[in-house]
């Protein structure tokens, strides 16, 4: 089950923090808030649901 963490202005800020995730070896994705998004609209980033304690660790440390 996948989780969300945070709520992205942009897709560009998404895949920041998916790449940041990603470095530290969890797993994530990124999902538009509406159907048929563009760039500039909000997107999710979630994690697996058992790596979200690793994210709140990661997230206390930035």
């Amino acid at each position: 089950m996948w989780t969300e963490i945070r709520i992205a202005p942009n897709l560009i800020i998404a895949e920041m923090w998916k790449e940041l995730f990603e470095a530290e070896g969890i797993p994530s994705r990124i999902l538009p808030e509406k159907l048929g998004a563009g760039e500039k609209s909000s997107y999710r980033v979630l994690v697996p649901e058992l790596k979200k304690h690793l994210i709140e660790d990661i997230l206390r440390k930035i």
